[in-house]
Protein backbone atom coordinates (compact mmCIF):
# COMPACT_ATOMS: atom_id res chain seq x y z
CA UNK A 1 0.00 0.00 0.00
CA UNK A 2 1.31 3.21 -0.60
CA UNK A 3 2.38 5.57 1.85
CA UNK A 4 -1.73 8.09 2.30
CA UNK A 5 -3.36 5.75 -0.39
CA UNK A 6 -7.01 4.89 0.15
CA UNK A 7 -7.70 1.16 2.14
CA UNK A 8 -8.10 -1.44 -0.23
CA UNK A 9 -5.52 -0.21 -2.91
CA UNK A 10 -3.57 -3.42 -2.51
CA UNK A 11 -0.80 -4.62 -5.08
CA UNK A 12 -1.14 -8.01 -6.70
CA UNK A 13 2.05 -10.43 -7.44
CA UNK A 14 2.37 -8.97 -10.65
CA UNK A 15 3.15 -5.37 -9.33
CA UNK A 16 -0.34 -4.19 -10.03
CA UNK A 17 -2.82 -2.55 -8.78
CA UNK A 18 -5.47 -4.44 -8.06
CA UNK A 19 -8.36 -2.79 -9.91
CA UNK A 20 -6.10 -1.71 -13.13
CA UNK A 21 -3.11 0.76 -13.18
CA UNK A 22 0.52 0.14 -12.29
CA UNK A 23 2.70 1.29 -9.45
CA UNK A 24 4.84 3.96 -10.72
CA UNK A 25 8.46 5.60 -8.78
CA UNK A 26 6.74 8.86 -8.81
CA UNK A 27 3.97 8.28 -6.31
CA UNK A 28 6.57 7.38 -3.43
CA UNK A 29 8.46 10.86 -3.42
CA UNK A 30 5.06 12.58 -3.98
CA UNK A 31 3.61 11.50 -0.71
CA UNK A 32 7.20 11.97 1.15
CA UNK A 33 7.85 15.95 -0.28
CA UNK A 34 4.11 16.58 0.96
CA UNK A 35 4.77 14.75 4.26
CA UNK A 36 7.70 16.86 4.60
CA UNK A 37 6.28 20.17 3.51
CA UNK A 38 3.43 19.85 6.28
CA UNK A 39 6.10 19.25 9.25
CA UNK A 40 7.97 22.19 7.90
CA UNK A 41 4.46 24.53 7.70
CA UNK A 42 3.73 23.07 11.60
CA UNK A 43 6.99 23.90 12.87
CA UNK A 44 6.94 27.53 11.21
CA UNK A 45 3.69 27.98 13.12
CA UNK A 46 4.65 27.01 15.97
CA UNK A 47 7.85 29.42 15.81
CA UNK A 48 5.22 31.98 14.60
CA UNK A 49 3.13 31.72 17.90
CA UNK A 50 6.05 31.58 20.36
CA UNK A 51 7.21 34.82 18.79
CA UNK A 52 3.68 36.62 18.37
CA UNK A 53 1.60 35.40 20.99
CA UNK A 54 -0.87 35.89 21.69
CA UNK A 55 -1.86 35.65 17.84
CA UNK A 56 -4.83 34.16 15.76
CA UNK A 57 -5.56 32.17 12.77
CA UNK A 58 -5.73 35.48 9.85
CA UNK A 59 -2.81 36.93 11.58
CA UNK A 60 -0.59 33.51 11.47
CA UNK A 61 -1.86 32.97 7.81
CA UNK A 62 -0.62 36.44 6.93
CA UNK A 63 2.70 36.37 8.95
CA UNK A 64 3.41 32.65 7.60
CA UNK A 65 1.90 33.06 4.00
CA UNK A 66 0.39 29.91 4.80
CA UNK A 67 -3.66 28.75 3.65
CA UNK A 68 -5.88 30.02 6.99
CA UNK A 69 -7.02 26.14 6.66
CA UNK A 70 -3.43 24.43 6.67
CA UNK A 71 -2.91 26.79 9.43
CA UNK A 72 -5.59 25.69 11.84
CA UNK A 73 -4.70 22.11 11.36
CA UNK A 74 -1.44 23.19 12.23
CA UNK A 75 -2.63 24.51 15.12
CA UNK A 76 -4.68 21.69 15.83
CA UNK A 77 -1.99 19.09 15.85
CA UNK A 78 0.14 21.14 18.13
CA UNK A 79 -2.49 21.61 20.87
CA UNK A 80 -3.26 18.13 20.06
CA UNK A 81 0.97 17.68 20.79
CA UNK A 82 0.57 20.02 24.16
CA UNK A 83 2.90 22.16 22.79
CA UNK A 84 0.56 25.36 21.85
CA UNK A 85 -3.14 26.18 24.18
CA UNK A 86 -5.86 28.23 23.09
CA UNK A 87 -5.53 31.42 25.58
CA UNK A 88 -8.14 33.55 24.52
CA UNK A 89 -11.32 30.99 23.63
CA UNK A 90 -13.66 34.72 22.65
CA UNK A 91 -10.85 35.68 19.74
CA UNK A 92 -9.42 32.04 19.31
CA UNK A 93 -6.00 33.12 19.89
CA UNK A 94 -3.30 31.14 20.65
CA UNK A 95 -0.29 30.97 22.91
CA UNK A 96 3.03 28.27 23.82
CA UNK A 97 2.42 25.86 26.75
CA UNK A 98 5.10 25.39 29.06
CA UNK A 99 6.07 22.10 27.51
CA UNK A 100 7.30 24.75 24.82
CA UNK A 101 9.86 26.27 26.80
CA UNK A 102 10.99 23.06 28.45
CA UNK A 103 12.11 21.80 25.78
CA UNK A 104 13.69 24.80 24.23
CA UNK A 105 15.68 25.43 27.59
CA UNK A 106 16.96 21.43 27.09
CA UNK A 107 17.74 21.27 23.61
CA UNK A 108 19.73 24.74 23.81
CA UNK A 109 21.63 23.99 27.20
CA UNK A 110 21.15 20.28 28.03
CA UNK A 111 19.25 21.48 31.22
CA UNK A 112 15.85 22.54 32.20
CA UNK A 113 14.87 25.69 34.10
CA UNK A 114 14.88 24.38 37.31
CA UNK A 115 18.74 23.15 37.05
CA UNK A 116 19.95 26.78 35.82
CA UNK A 117 18.29 28.37 38.39
CA UNK A 118 19.02 25.88 41.32
CA UNK A 119 22.27 26.90 42.18
CA UNK A 120 20.85 30.75 42.34
CA UNK A 121 17.86 29.92 44.44
CA UNK A 122 19.65 27.74 46.64
CA UNK A 123 22.17 30.54 47.51
CA UNK A 124 19.41 33.02 47.93
CA UNK A 125 17.59 30.76 50.49
CA UNK A 126 20.58 30.51 52.43
CA UNK A 127 21.46 34.53 52.02
CA UNK A 128 17.59 35.18 53.74
CA UNK A 129 16.87 31.72 55.02
CA UNK A 130 13.36 32.12 53.98
CA UNK A 131 11.03 30.31 51.04
CA UNK A 132 12.00 30.69 47.60
CA UNK A 133 10.32 29.92 44.98
CA UNK A 134 10.49 29.88 40.85
CA UNK A 135 7.80 29.74 38.52
CA UNK A 136 6.59 29.39 34.51
CA UNK A 137 4.00 31.64 33.05
CA UNK A 138 1.56 29.83 31.48
CA UNK A 139 -0.81 32.15 29.43
CA UNK A 140 -3.19 33.65 31.79
CA UNK A 141 -1.34 31.04 34.70
CA UNK A 142 1.58 31.17 36.68
CA UNK A 143 3.07 27.58 37.99
CA UNK A 144 5.50 26.54 40.95
CA UNK A 145 7.88 24.83 39.09
CA UNK A 146 10.75 24.73 41.96
CA UNK A 147 11.34 25.71 45.43
CA UNK A 148 13.70 25.86 48.56
CA UNK A 149 12.01 26.06 51.71
CA UNK A 150 13.36 28.01 54.68
CA UNK A 151 15.12 25.84 57.41
CA UNK A 152 13.30 28.05 60.21
CA UNK A 153 10.34 26.36 61.96
CA UNK A 154 8.09 28.75 60.58
CA UNK A 155 7.84 29.16 56.93
CA UNK A 156 6.04 29.68 54.15
CA UNK A 157 5.30 26.64 52.12
CA UNK A 158 3.44 26.17 48.45
CA UNK A 159 3.32 22.59 46.54
CA UNK A 160 5.58 22.44 42.96
CA UNK A 161 2.76 22.36 40.55
CA UNK A 162 0.78 24.89 41.91
CA UNK A 163 -0.99 26.90 39.07
CA UNK A 164 -2.68 30.39 40.30
CA UNK A 165 -4.19 32.94 38.00
CA UNK A 166 -1.09 35.20 36.80
CA UNK A 167 -2.96 38.41 38.76
CA UNK A 168 -2.93 36.40 42.28
CA UNK A 169 1.19 36.39 43.04
CA UNK A 170 3.58 39.00 43.51
CA UNK A 171 5.54 36.78 40.74
CA UNK A 172 2.65 37.11 38.25
CA UNK A 173 2.94 41.17 38.52
CA UNK A 174 6.52 41.25 38.30
CA UNK A 175 6.41 39.48 35.01
CA UNK A 176 3.31 41.86 34.07
CA UNK A 177 5.15 45.07 35.15
CA UNK A 178 7.82 43.51 31.83
CA UNK A 179 4.64 43.52 29.54
CA UNK A 180 3.75 45.34 26.81
CA UNK A 181 0.87 47.63 27.44
CA UNK A 182 -1.49 46.02 25.09
CA UNK A 183 -0.56 42.41 26.54
CA UNK A 184 -1.32 43.60 29.87
CA UNK A 185 -4.78 44.69 28.63
CA UNK A 186 -5.41 41.34 27.10
CA UNK A 187 -4.95 39.57 30.42
CA UNK A 188 -6.77 41.95 32.63
CA UNK A 189 -9.72 42.58 30.11
CA UNK A 190 -11.64 39.49 31.75
CA UNK A 191 -12.53 40.03 35.78
CA UNK A 192 -11.28 37.41 37.86
CA UNK A 193 -14.36 38.10 40.69
CA UNK A 194 -13.34 35.40 42.86
CA UNK A 195 -9.96 33.01 43.57
CA UNK A 196 -9.87 30.44 46.67
CA UNK A 197 -12.66 32.37 48.09
CA UNK A 198 -11.47 35.88 48.78
CA UNK A 199 -11.99 38.69 47.40
CA UNK A 200 -9.88 40.04 43.97
CA UNK A 201 -8.21 43.29 43.47
CA UNK A 202 -10.16 45.05 40.67
CA UNK A 203 -8.16 45.52 36.99
CA UNK A 204 -7.66 49.03 37.52
CA UNK A 205 -6.40 48.26 40.94
CA UNK A 206 -3.73 45.93 39.41
CA UNK A 207 -2.42 48.37 36.52
CA UNK A 208 -1.76 50.76 39.65
CA UNK A 209 0.21 47.81 41.48
CA UNK A 210 1.80 46.98 38.09
CA UNK A 211 3.38 50.35 37.45
CA UNK A 212 4.17 50.83 40.83
CA UNK A 213 6.43 47.49 40.44
CA UNK A 214 7.98 48.79 37.25
CA UNK A 215 9.07 51.86 39.20
CA UNK A 216 10.84 50.15 41.67
CA UNK A 217 11.62 46.87 39.55
CA UNK A 218 10.33 44.31 41.83
CA UNK A 219 6.53 43.32 43.08
CA UNK A 220 5.90 43.55 47.11
CA UNK A 221 2.88 42.10 47.97
CA UNK A 222 2.49 42.13 52.06
CA UNK A 223 -0.66 39.84 53.58
CA UNK A 224 -2.15 39.97 49.82
CA UNK A 225 -5.51 38.90 49.18
CA UNK A 226 -4.20 35.72 47.82
CA UNK A 227 -2.11 35.04 50.65
CA UNK A 228 -3.07 36.62 53.84
CA UNK A 229 -0.12 36.68 56.32
CA UNK A 230 2.63 36.01 54.03
CA UNK A 231 4.97 39.03 52.57
CA UNK A 232 6.28 38.08 49.58
CA UNK A 233 9.07 40.25 47.18
CA UNK A 234 9.26 39.33 43.85
CA UNK A 235 11.33 39.69 40.29
CA UNK A 236 11.01 38.57 36.58
CA UNK A 237 13.06 36.45 34.79
CA UNK A 238 13.46 37.20 31.53
CA UNK A 239 14.31 34.41 28.06
CA UNK A 240 17.11 35.71 25.67
CA UNK A 241 14.99 37.87 23.94
CA UNK A 242 14.19 40.13 26.94
CA UNK A 243 10.61 38.22 27.21
CA UNK A 244 9.49 37.91 31.39
CA UNK A 245 8.47 34.54 31.09
CA UNK A 246 9.31 33.41 34.76
CA UNK A 247 9.11 34.69 38.20
CA UNK A 248 11.78 34.39 41.21
CA UNK A 249 9.96 35.32 44.37
CA UNK A 250 11.14 35.32 48.17
CA UNK A 251 8.28 34.35 50.80
CA UNK A 252 8.62 35.88 54.29
CA UNK A 253 5.64 34.80 56.95
CA UNK A 254 4.56 38.06 58.40
CA UNK A 255 5.12 37.66 61.59
CA UNK A 256 8.87 37.60 60.70
CA UNK A 257 8.58 40.27 57.85
CA UNK A 258 10.62 43.87 59.19
CA UNK A 259 9.20 46.62 56.28
CA UNK A 260 12.65 48.13 56.89
CA UNK A 261 15.15 45.38 55.21
CA UNK A 262 12.49 45.44 52.05
CA UNK A 263 15.14 47.26 49.78
CA UNK A 264 17.84 44.84 50.54
CA UNK A 265 16.29 41.91 50.93
CA UNK A 266 14.53 43.60 46.91
CA UNK A 267 18.37 44.11 45.98
CA UNK A 268 18.86 40.27 46.52
CA UNK A 269 15.78 39.29 45.04
CA UNK A 270 16.34 41.05 41.85
CA UNK A 271 19.95 40.10 41.43
CA UNK A 272 19.53 36.60 41.45
CA UNK A 273 16.34 36.72 39.16
CA UNK A 274 18.97 38.73 36.80
CA UNK A 275 21.47 35.98 37.48
CA UNK A 276 18.69 33.16 36.16
CA UNK A 277 17.80 35.74 33.33
CA UNK A 278 21.73 35.61 32.12
CA UNK A 279 21.90 32.20 32.48
CA UNK A 280 18.82 31.24 30.28
CA UNK A 281 20.28 33.23 27.29
CA UNK A 282 23.74 31.71 27.47
CA UNK A 283 22.57 28.34 27.47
Amino acid sequence: MRDGGAVGDTLGNTGERKGGGNVTEQDKPTSGIRSMNSVLSTLRVLEEVAVRQPIGVSELARATQIPKSSVQRCLVTLQQAGWLRVVDREQARWGVTMKALAIGLRGAGEQDLRDLAAPVIKRLAAETDETVQLGLRDGEDYVIVATEDSKQVVRVFLEVGTRVPLRATSAGVAIMSRLEPADVDELLKHELTEFAQAPVPSSDELREEIKRTARRGYALNVSGWFRPHVASIAAAITDSAGRPMAGLTLAVPQMRYDSTQEESLAQLVVAAADEISKLISSA
